[in-house]
């Protein structure tokens, strides 16, 4: 009998994936850890994570795996990742003598830990690190080496090269270096089975606005593009079964696979969606999503970017499986709007005097530099009112 590919998937050995780092992906990834620490030198790590991962018994099913009397844990974490919780972790790494880092969760506690290995291993303020500051010379090899395990499928930073962590200023900055990437990713589905459904779309949106993003930058890297087009392709077909039915064990394989080939594209760089949400994403009340953010700006900046792209919406559409006649954006902002998630900044709290500090904030974000298309502050400006 003819079996699918994913049945086949399950019957083999977990995959291990080298591009960037070392990614070990499938179900039952996670019974790697012990060996991938060993591998590294690792032997009092620091485990960085969050409330919500501890409360959910996905910290304790790691920590199943290791000796608990050899791990501090840093549960602390804060939705959009701080400064101060950075410092708050590094004297956790200090007082557990730990010699490397393990970060569970999402996109937060992935570059919180991160940040942590970063100021553990290099003097000074965080500020000076800063890629828009000219902080990615600054950066070396003594990072403390990171284990990233994600509990969501969206951000795709247990295999990307950068943290955004807001500082204590009020600016939130990126600290971008390829001595940042995790040495490994243990990427395993089973830890994201009991993700509620509107975190499991809004995660995957952000995974679909990574592929689609990084394959708009007019950087040239094909190798790069081919990947954002399958995550594009994967993202899109299976979001809906994701959240749909968080039991679904194919949906949930193939969106961790969106979200991991969205973070191996960063190196093609993103765009004006992610310059306006980690600017919108620096307030610090409210607290907004990064991936619901990505969701309401996406739409809008495809409709800015039209004509800045080439053919590449024609090939967008031919993935997706939509008519190249089909307005993107439009096919775009249903899918948004059929996950229930907010279609508007409006809906998240975003108010009309937020915007002059987030046009600043915009301009400024380091995704500027590769959009196909840049905006000026009253364009910007235009955005975030269509946008409430």
């Amino acid at each position: 009998m003819r079996r699918n590919n994913f049945v086949a998937r399950e019957e083999l050995a977990v995959s291990t994936i080298g591009y960037l780092t070392t990614t070990i992906f499938d179900y039952g990834a996670i019974k790697s850890l012990p060996t991938e620490l060993a591998a590294l030198g690792v032997r009092r790590p620091l485990l960085v994570t969050d409330a919500g991962v501890q409360q959910a018994g996905i910290a304790a099913q790691v920590l199943a795996h290791l000796d608990p009397t050899t791990v501090a844990i840093f549960a602390r974490t804060p939705p959009n990742p701080t400064e101060e919780a950075v410092l708050e972790g590094v004297v956790a790494y200090r007082e557990g003598g730990c010699d490397g880092v393990i970060a569970l969760g999402g996109g937060s506690p992935i570059d919180l830990a991160k940040g942590v290995a970063l100021a553990a291993t290099h003097e000074g303020p965080l500020e000076q690190y800063a890629a828009v500051l000219g902080g990615v010379g600054k950066i070396t090899e003594k990072v403390a080496p990171v284990i990233a395990i994600p509990t969501t499928a969206g951000t795709g930073s247990e295999v990307g090269r950068g943290a955004l962590i807001n500082l204590t200023n009020g600016s939130k900055l990126a600290l971008i270096s390829p001595y940042l990437i995790p040495k490994r990713a243990i990427c395993d589905p089973e830890l994201t089975l009991g993700l509620p459904p509107l975190l499991t779309a809004a995660t995957g949106i952000d995974a679909l606005t990574h592929c689609i993003e990084t394959f708009l930058s007019p950087l040239v890297n094909p190798p790069a593009e081919a990947i954002a087009l399958d995550g594009a392709a994967r993202a899109w077909r299976f979001i809906q079964r994701a959240v749909t039915n968080g039991a679904d064990r194919e949906a949930r394989w193939e969106m961790m696979m969106a979200a991991l080939e969205g973070g191996l594209t960063f190196q093609k760089g993103l765009g004006a969606v992610h310059s306006l949400s980690h600017a919108a994403g620096a307030l610090r009340s409210p607290t907004l999503h990064h991936g619901m953010l990505n969701g309401v700006f996406l739409p809008h900046i495809l409709r800015f970017s039209a004509q800045s792209v080439g053919n590449k919406y024609e090939k967008l559409s031919d993935i997706f499986g939509i008519s190249r006649e089909t307005n993107l954006a439009a096919a775009v902002s249903d899918l948004v709007q059929s996950l229930k998630l907010p279609t508007t900044l409006g809906q998240m709290g975003f108010e009309a005097r937020h915007i002059p500090q987030t046009v600043v904030r915009a301009l400024a974000d380091h995704s500027n530099a590769t959009a196909p298309r840049k905006a000026s502050a009253e364009e910007f400006e235009g955005l975030l009112r269509a946008a409430l």
